[in-house]
Formats: structure tokens, sequence, C-alpha cells
């Protein structure tokens, strides 16, 4: 099964994937579409960008398009999902939105950093569909704004991401509510024992579907990295972003950092836009939206975009600061090559950093191509000129084994 014309789907459904030209079948949803479709439960591992969330959609769309051919339609929540972020919740919310009929229901976006008058009010009007982060919703079942009493489907997605940023607790208390008898599909990135301890609760005779190395960057990705001085390693930056014609999501460990380079960036004349935990939602979403319809050229971000934003379009991902931990260089990457698409991920390391590096190597057992400023560039700080860079060979450090 290689196209979603082969999916024993509606003919509405179709005409809409159609539409929105979803054609071809990613290795996900080629192996997870059809046992949803038949009400079992599918736990799903990939590597992001491989197109999870259609996956699970499409058995909501269906189910809920059942539902709304009724003569008397349910007016209870039937199907719920989970996410770890505000931006992955929004985009799911407006993925869905795309594929719908008009006689389907609205989904129910529930998240916070926003006003909740809107949110109360979709619950109370009887909506079928929650898209949800998990701490807003659970202050609403406290506050009795949500029934989750007849939920059919529930989605947990991003389910590594969700149990690090400490959302267990608000997803028991949720799940406890829900009938026993239901449908409940997960996706990760990566299933780790604590994502293996959750899911193994909450599911049935699963259908378990993994699919290449979670732990590992796309093939599609070029991965390389710059070893610089302090000093260098703005104008390193600047000469990559001259050189890139596409879009760039630029990464640093610090909201004051992400800041702090984007106002230079500016400064510089690019156009530029941030995202990090201080911003308002709704300055969040005029940055990615910007971004994503092609009005800003470079996006700066803390890891609160590491996961979660969908850009098909990330033609470069740079690390201007190396990622703390190994898992979290998986998700900065898998920002881009998405979808089988090239990209290329360049991490400017400085001092100290190199050995951080190896780490990441070493825990992901890859290897990363190092490009060197020849010295002779180094009267030219503004002109880093990609000629002068020499690949160096990776040298293992006792105990490492590349693969």
């Amino acid at each position: 099964m290689t196209t979603f014309t082969e999916l024993p789907l509606s003919a509405a459904l179709q005409q809409k994937l159609a539409a929105a030209q979803f054609i071809t079948l990613t290795p996900i949803q080629a192996n997870a579409i059809t046992p949803a479709l038949e009400g079992k439960d599918v736990i799903g591992t990939a590597q992001t960008g491989t197109g999870k969330t259609l996956a699970f959609l499409i058995p909501i769309l269906e189910m809920l398009r059942a539902e709304s051919s009724k003569n008397e339609p349910s007016k209870n929540i039937s199907a719920l999902v989970l996410l770890p972020t505000r931006e992955l919740a929004m985009q799911v919310h407006e993925q869905y939105e795309q594929l719908r009929d008009k006689n389907m229901p609205k989904a129910a976006l529930v998240i916070g950093g926003v006003a909740e008058k809107a949110q109360i009010q979709s619950l109370r009007s009887g909506c079928e569909f929650v898209i949800a982060t998990p701490g807003r919703l659970q202050d609403f079942i406290t506050r009795k704004f949500a029934d989750l009493r007849h939920v059919e489907i529930l989605v947990l997605d991003e389910a590594d991401r969700m149990l690090d940023m400490g959302f267990l607790p608000a997803i028991r208390r949720i799940v406890q509510i829900l009938p026993q008898r239901r449908q409940t599909l997960c996706y990760s990135a990566t299933m780790e024992q604590s994502v293996a301890a959750l899911v193994n609760d909450y599911t049935r005779e699963p259908v378990r579907i993994a699919l290449g190395s979670v732990l590992k960057p796309a093939e599609s990705v070029q991965l390389e990295a710059y070893e610089v001085r302090p000093s260098e390693k703005l104008d390193v930056l600047r000469q990559l972003l001259y050189e890139e014609k596409g879009q760039t999501l630029i990464f640093t460990r610090t909201k004051r950092g992400s800041q702090r380079l984007a106002k230079e960036l500016e400064r510089d004349g690019f156009s530029a836009a941030m995202i990090h935990g201080d911003r308002t939602q709704s300055q969040r979403n005029a940055a990615l939206s910007g971004f994503q319809e092609g009005r800003y050229q470079v996006l700066v971000a803390t890891d609160v975009a590491s996961r979660g934003l969908h850009c098909d379009d990330v033609a470069h991902v740079i690390n201007y600061d190396i990622p703390k931990m190994a898992e979290d260089f998986i998700h900065r990457v898998g920002r881009t090559g998405r979808a089988g698409s090239q990209g290329r991920a360049s991490t400017l390391v400085t001092g100290a950093e190199v050995l951080e590096l190896r780490n990441i190597e070493r825990t992901l057992k890859l290897r990363i191509e190092r490009k060197q400023v020849d010295a002779s560039a180094s009267e030219q700080p503004r002109r880093f000129v990609q000629n002068t860079l020499a690949s160096r060979t990776l040298t293992a450090l006792p105990g490492e084994v590349f693969v």
C-alpha cells in the first residue's frame, strides 16, 4: 500500500485528501491507519517529520463522519487528542479543519496561554472532538467544564515529550475518567521505559509499529559541525545565512540568548522572528505564522520549538548553542528534512562544547562531519567563504564505536 487512494476511506475524505495534495503514504501512515480504522489500539514510534498526525487524524475523521451522518448525532466528546505543546495542538487543529466536511463538528482547542472563555464555550456547546494540552484540560475537568465519560478514541501524541514536561500526573487523572472500553492510539518519537510503562497501562493488545531508528536523525538530513572561536561564532552564523536561500531555524539554549540573537540578526538586515517561553501566545503565533508564510527568513527559538513545530520548508537548522541532551539534538534537527525532503543541520561549537558534541555523537552512535575555518579567513570576519572549509576525519575516543 503506497497511496491514500488504497485506504478504505469514505469518498468525502478521499476528496479532501486529494484537494490537500496528500497522495503518497509515509511508512507510519501505511502501517498504522488500517489497524486504527479497524478499531485496534496502536503504538507507533518513528522519527519526527514522518506523518504521524494524519495516522491518528484519519481514523478520528472517519468516526466523526459516521456520527455526523446519524439523524441525531452525539453531542458528547467522542475523541480526545493530548499533546505536549500549544503549537503542536494548534497545528493538529488546523490539519483537522482542513480535512473535515462542513457538516462535521468543529474541534475544541483546549490550551494554556490564551483566553479561556472561548474554550469553555466550545466545551459547553457540546463538542465531539477535543484537542488539548494536559495541564489546561485537567484544570477544566476540575472546574467541571469537560465531560470525558463518553470518549471512544484517545490519542497520546508525542508521549515522550509529555512525560519530559512533567504531564504524567495530569495524563493519569484525565485517563482515569475515560471509559475502559475505548480505542487508544499512542505516537512517540522514542519509546523509553517510562513511556512504555504508560502505554502498556492504557492499551489493550496494541498493534506495535516501530520504523527506523528513533534515536538518529533522518538520512535526508546533512549533519555538519563548525568548530570556531567564540569571537567567530556570530560571523560564521551570518555567512551561513548569507549562503542559504531557504528558511532557517536557529536554536539557542536560553530565552535571553534567543532574544539577543534575533535582534542582532535584524540589525544585520535579516528578517527574523523569535519564539521562547516568555513570549505571549499571540506573539508566538505571529512569529510562527510569519515564518511558515515566508515573511521571515529566520526563526530563532529555544527548545520550546524543537518538538511539535511543523514547517514543511525549513531548509536549514542551525544549533547556535549546542543542546544539553542528545535527544534534544534529534528533535532540533528533525525540523528539517521532513517527509523525505533534503535538509541541512549545522552545529556551531566553541571550546569545551567540542566535548559535548562528542558526547552527543557517542550517545547517538553517529558521525557528524567537521568543517573548519581556515586561518586566512579570519581577516574577513564577515566573509566566511565555503571553499575555505576543510573536511576533517573524526577520530574515535577510547570506548567509542561509530556505526
